[in-house]
């Protein structure tokens, strides 16, 4: 493989490089103690969902609401001296119950106990041993991760949690590789170390900033006996007068099925592109996605966020096989006007073409979103953030079901060290 190859060239050439660079992350090391952080990261979620033609196989509850409180105290060590620094991460994760009942449980916050109830409290703790040679770093243990061929979902109270080995390397400056392997993924409401009975999944990429205004990426991956996924980005900013700019965005996923096909058929390619104009204040944005092949897109055994496709929004994905979709999206930062920390958002997306059993070729879905956030700038209470998250989804009845979807979204965090 071409670009096996390539990393281990640009692998080499950092190992080179690097001992005529002036300094490296390795070499400014005060300490495993000394650059130690310590932070509480505090989640009040309430989410509301009201099935409007029933719930998802239309004999599951029609409506759904909980709300929750996630605890996380994430200790990252410093590195100890030397030519090799070696240290570790360490986490506790907790949720507990503020809200719920056996008629509105199944959101996504709680596991479920024995009487159909959500759990009232739940703790996971793991960790991760971590070893440094001049800027690049390999992980092993419990872990967050952000790849877009393996990510970790953090849409409710609390993450997703992946066990296994990564390796990250930025010798070269704009230039980062990784590559991993994780054997284990924990849900969201599970303590589980592996939720989703997950064998084997290798990823390997990189990513280049060719100057500030242009970035490119490319990853693989190879999920045992699910399927195999390649991955490209490019990012293009393009700034036109004082306060005015062109952003331009575009995903590209190829995923095929692989070894046992546990994951069920899978031969999908799917892109977006998205054009957005920012001037002051305003962001105007324009995407279009869509995917072909014998299949919709496929994730979640390799992480719930494991799709960066512009048209994955707050409840849709908009990656059935053959569907096209649109956005139209508008962006307010009323910082401009005198009141940093509150920003609007609202979206319109409409997919149609959808090939789907049970559903004609002209199968449809759309989706409204409408959010509004305040950030506390600054006193004791500063970081401190509430969201308000609103969907409105609406489908052909053989597609999907209608809903709407709300969330209120409180988020604190603390830095202690």
């Amino acid at each position: 493989m071409q670009v096996m190859k390539w990393s281990v060239i640009a692998l080499a050439v950092a190992a080179g490089t690097s001992q005529m660079a002036f300094a490296s992350s390795q070499s400014e090391s005060k300490g495993i103690v000394e650059d130690t952080s310590f932070n509480i990261f505090n989640r009040v979620l309430y989410h509301n969902r009201d099935y409007r033609t029933g719930g998802p196989q239309r004999n599951d509850q029609s409506y759904r609401e909980e709300t929750g409180l996630g605890i996380r105290l994430l200790l990252e060590s410093g590195f100890t001296q030397g030519t090799v620094g070696v240290g570790f991460d360490a986490h506790s994760l907790s949720s507990i119950k503020l809200d719920s009942g056996r008629g509105r449980h199944g959101s996504g916050q709680f596991d479920t106990d024995s009487d159909g109830r959500g759990e009232d409290t739940q703790t996971e703790v793991g960790g991760a041993i971590k070893f440094r040679i001049s800027d690049t770093v390999l992980k092993h243990g419990n872990m967050f991760t952000g790849s877009p061929v393996f990510s970790t979902d953090d849409s409710r109270i609390l993450p997703e949690v992946a066990t296994g080995t990564l390796l990250t390397s930025n010798e070269i400056e704009g230039l980062e590789l990784t590559a991993g392997r994780f054997t284990a993924l924990s849900s969201q409401v599970s303590t589980d170390r592996d939720t989703f009975g997950l064998t084997e999944a290798n990823i390997v990429g990189a990513s280049y900033s060719f100057n500030d205004n242009f970035s490119g990426a490319i990853h693989f991956s190879d999920v045992e006996d699910h399927f195999k996924k390649r991955y490209a980005n490019l990012n293009y900013n393009l700034p036109l007068a004082e306060e005015q700019a062109l952003n331009f965005d575009f995903n590209f996923y190829r995923s095929t099925d692989d070894g046992k096909n546990l994951s069920g058929e899978v031969d999908n390619k799917i892109w977006s592109l998205a054009a957005a104009y920012s001037l002051g204040a305003h962001k105007f944005t324009l995407g279009h996605q869509r995917s072909s092949g014998d299949t919709g897109y496929v994730y979640g055994i390799d992480g719930g966020g494991t799709i960066w496709l512009n048209n994955s929004v707050q409840y849709s994905d908009f990656n059935y096989e053959d569907e096209t979709s649109w956005q139209v999206r508008y962006d307010l930062n009323m910082a401009t006007y005198g009141i940093p920390g509150l920003s609007f958002m609202t979206r319109y997306t409409i997919g149609d073409n959808i090939t789907l059993d049970g559903a004609d070729s002209s199968a449809e879905e759309r989706e409204l979103d409408i959010e509004a956030k305040y950030v506390i700038q600054e006193g004791a209470a500063k970081d401190l953030s509430f969201r308000i998250r609103n969907a409105f989804y609406r489908a052909d009845n053989d597609l999907d079901g209608d809903l709407n979807d709300f969330r209120l979204i409180v988020e604190y965090p603390l830095s202690v060290l």
